[in-house]
C-alpha cells in the first residue's frame, strides 16, 4: 500500500485533487483499479493534511451475473458508505441498440448516472479508477482512431453538473497495482463486460507491450510527451482554476 500511496499522493498534490472539506465519491465497478483506490483513499486519509469524505458509489449495469456483495462488503470492512445504482445499461447497449463499438455508449451511460448520485449525495467530486496504462492506451487510442493527440485530464470540470472529476492513479503502472491485489489477496468482482480482452483498448494494451520489448523507455518517453504537449490538464500543474 506505500507504493500505491505514493503515486496517488504524487498525483493529488501535482494537480491539487483534493481540497479541505471535499466529499468524493469513488466510482467502483468492482475490479482492481477502483478498489484499490478506494483502499489507498481510506489510508490517505489518516495523514492526509486536508480533510475529506468518501463514498462508494458502483453502477448495476443488468448484467445476470452482475453481483455487488464483494463491494458492499468491502465498503463495510471500511466504514465506507455505499450506494449502488441500477440501470439498463446492458439492455439497451446490447440488446436494443446492439451496438458493435459499445465502449462508448456504455461509459455515457455510467457516467450519467454517476454524475447524478454523486450530486444526490452531496458531493463535490467524483474519482475515477485511471491508471498509467490506462492514460497511455487513451492516448494512442486517440491518435490512431481520431486523429488527435489526446488523452484524458488528471483533472476536469464538468460546468453542467458542476462536478469535478479528479483521477489519483495515474502514476501508478497496471502491473503495481495487480501486485497489490495479488500480494493481498483482496477479491475483485469477476469481470463482467462481453467485450473485455476483445476492445480497441486491448489493441493499445498490446501495442504498448510489443514497442516496449525494442523501446524499454518507451512509457516515460510517451508520458514525458503528454506533459511537454498541449494536452488540457497536463502541462499545467498549477490548478488554481479549478474548482
Amino acid at each position: 500500500m506505500q507504493k500505491i500511496l505514493g503515486y496517488m499522493r504524487k498525483a493529488i498534490d501535482e494537480y491539487n485533487m483534493i481540497e479541505d472539506g471535499d466529499k468524493i465519491a469513488v466510482a467502483l465497478s468492482g475490479g482492481k483499479d477502483s478498489t484499490t483506490m478506494l483502499m489507498g483513499f481510506k489510508n490517505l486519509q489518516r495523514f492526509y493534511p486536508k480533510k475529506f469524505e468518501i463514498i462508494g458509489i458502483t453502477i448495476n449495469p443488468g448484467f445476470d451475473f452482475f453481483d455487488s456483495t464483494i463491494l458492499k462488503d468491502l465498503c463495510k470492512s471500511l466504514n465506507v458508505p455505499f450506494f449502488e445504482e441500477f440501470s439498463h445499461t446492458k439492455e439497451i447497449v446490447f440488446d436494443i441498440r446492439n451496438e458493435k463499438n459499445p465502449c462508448s455508449l456504455c461509459a455515457n451511460l455510467r457516467r450519467g448516472i454517476l454524475n447524478s448520485t454523486a450530486i444526490r449525495e452531496g458531493c463535490n467530486k467524483i474519482a475515477l479508477g485511471h491508471n498509467e496504462d490506462d492514460v497511455l492506451e487513451t492516448f494512442f487510442l486517440n491518435l490512431l482512431y481520431a486523429g488527435n493527440i489526446n488523452t484524458f485530464a488528471p483533472v476536469s470540470y464538468m460546468d453542467r453538473s458542476k462536478m469535478t472529476l479528479i483521477r489519483p492513479l495515474i502514476y501508478a503502472p497496471e502491473k503495481y497495482i495487480r501486485n497489490f491485489v495479488k500480494r493481498n489477496n483482496i477479491t475483485i468482482m469477476p469481470k463482467c463486460c462481453p467485450m473485455d480482452g476483445v476492445s480497441k483498448r486491448e489493441d493499445m494494451k498490446n501495442l504498448i507491450q510489443n514497442f516496449q520489448k525494442d523501446i524499454p523507455t518507451i512509457r516515460a518517453n510517451l508520458y514525458g510527451a503528454i506533459k511537454r504537449s498541449n494536452i488540457k490538464g497536463w502541462n499545467n500543474t498549477n490548478t488554481s482554476n479549478i474548482r
